[in-house]
């Protein structure tokens, strides 16, 4: 058995345009004033045969399209891909088919088109229900019309997710209290709640930077932030399964298990990374970026800007790093054969002793006080 066979196998196709970009996105995104639909559709298609040209006999477990925002994409292109990767790959019987929206392109009857072409799950970002919130943060939308997306969606497909960030600017722990509270009343099974970052490269980098980005919440009460969410989230059948993301038994998303568990997955599209497995080695790939650029590189042959391979040493960091963030942990077994021993005894011990880890004879799992400082509990795993 591969390694990657203890994940499964995915494809993740980026579309890298958006309607607006959000000041706090550090994603490869882009906004285009006048976009050939079907020019991309080709690009697609290319790339997808000459994955499964190098990847043949793979069982597909999941197709996700991410972006930017996919749901700007021509239904009839998503339904082509999507027969063209049938054609191209077995796919399990329960393929999951995911595609990010945001709530302003969101129409009933191009809901209906994507779930006939064979989308099977919506992930929508509506980021807040706070309508001031939602001008702070960039957004094009307005509560009522995430609400109203929201409900569109759930009338055409049967899994639908959506994201939140919490910790804004002059957010209280009693508004995202009643925020979280409002957003599990809606039927959901599945919320992806992330913590607001200040990347650089972003608009809300180079203000906070200039010190323009005023009331953003201490680190406490971020914390606080994030214990209030596993408490109600937990009381309410959505446990966290995932550093950021909580689900009903069934409703995890299966395309982001394939990379918390270290499966193989093919990128394609600008800037999209992958993790192949080819002749026993486990390769990480790149594209091109520049949308303009992808195009031409993909016209030419072959999208990706890099290709290397993994070292085996490389592979157990990578593994430990994604392993750590999903409830279940890692398989100390499966750790040991890729980095040829096990981790460090006594940095274990240690972080034990904290109650940051649970070790078994089989595993090792961040506890949810451990995944609050996870980056610091891996610096200790990986640095010792």
């Amino acid at each position: 058995m591969e390694d990657w066979q203890h994940g499964g196998f995915g494809l993740y196709i980026h579309w890298p345009f958006c309607e607006a970009k959000c000041p706090y996105c550090d994603f490869n995104s882009h906004v285009a004033r006048e976009i050939d639909h079907y020019l991309w559709l080709r690009a697609y298609l290319a790339e997808i045969d000459r994955y499964a040209e190098a990847l043949p006999d793979r069982v597909l477990s999941s197709v996700f399209f991410g972006g930017g925002t996919p749901s700007l994409m021509d239904p009839d292109v998503v339904a082509k891909i999507l027969e063209h990767v049938r054609k191209s790959w077995p796919t399990a019987n329960d393929l999951e088919v995911t595609l990010e929206a945001n709530p302003g392109s969101v129409e009933a009857g191009r809901f209906r088109a994507f779930a006939q072409g064979g989308v099977s799950r919506i992930s929508m970002g509506i980021q807040a229900l706070n309508d001031d919130d939602l001008r702070r943060l960039g957004r094009i939308h307005s509560v009522s019309e995430a609400i109203q997306a929201f409900d569109i969606a759930r009338k055409n497909f049967d899994r639908v997710s959506f994201d939140l960030i919490y910790a804004r600017q002059h957010q209280t722990l009693d508004a995202w209290r009643a925020e979280l509270r409002e957003a599990l009343s809606m039927a959901i099974d599945h919320l992806s709640l992330y913590q607001l970052a200040i990347e650089p490269g972003t608009a809300f980098g180079d203000r906070y930077d200039k010190g323009g980005l005023r009331g953003l919440p201490e680190n406490d009460l971020a914390a606080d932030m994030y214990d209030t969410t596993q408490e109600i989230c937990e009381a309410a059948g959505l446990g966290a399964y995932e550093v950021s993301n909580h689900a009903k038994s069934g409703a995890e998303s299966r395309h982001n298990l394939i990379y918390w568990h270290y499966g193989d997955y093919a990128g394609i599209g600008p800037g999209a990374h992958g993790r192949i497995t080819m002749q026993d080695q486990r390769h990480a790939t790149e594209a091109w970026s520049n949308p303009e650029r992808w195009l031409q590189a993909v016209e030419a042959g072959n999208g990706e800007k890099r290709r290397g391979v993994i070292a085996q040493c490389d592979q157990a960091d990578e593994y430990l790093m994604m392993g750590l963030r999903v409830t279940g942990g890692i398989d100390r077994h499966r750790y040991i054969r890729m980095a040829g021993q096990d981790l460090p005894q006594d940095r274990m011990a240690y972080l034990e002793d904290l109650r940051l880890i649970e070790l078994t004879d089989t595993t090792v799992r961040a506890t949810q006080r451990g995944r609050i400082v996870l980056n610091s509990v891996l610096r200790e795993l990986i640095g010792g």
